[in-house]
């Protein structure tokens, strides 16, 4: 109840709800500003991508520095071996993609694959 007088007949009004003190009936809704930042989701995208790309280069290039140091070398795998490769450069293509939630048929695949394939042939067959 207020202790404002009130005119005759008519009911109390209740006193203004204090800003500065916490009401049980009307709790302030909490928010997360990082879960909830678009930039921040950008960047952890951006981080995530980056972190896979290159893991998965580093095996595809093993793969072909293996297929160049293979005990005994016949063509057939030294060539199989940089072909696998190339399906890991792939892969590193299509899960950034994925990350970054764009549609997986891409051209980007394309050089995923021929690139490391290219680069393996060319250090295998020569």
């Amino acid at each position: 109840m207020s202790n404002t007088p009130a005119p005759f007949g008519k009911p109390p009004r209740p006193d203004k709800p204090r800003r500065h003190l916490m009401d049980p009936n009307g709790p302030r809704p909490t928010s997360n500003p990082y879960l909830e930042d678009e930039g921040m989701t950008r960047v952890q995208q951006w981080v995530m991508s980056s972190l896979v790309v290159t893991t998965i280069a580093h095996l595809s290039a093993g793969l072909i520095i293996a297929a160049m140091f293979l005990p005994n070398p016949k063509t057939s795998s030294e060539v199989g071996l940089v072909l696998i490769g190339g399906v890991f450069g792939a892969l590193g293509v299509l899960s950034a993609l994925a990350i970054h939630k764009k549609p997986l048929a891409s051209w980007w695949v394309l050089p995923g694959f021929l690139v490391p394939t290219a680069i393996g042939l060319a250090l295998v067959l020569r």
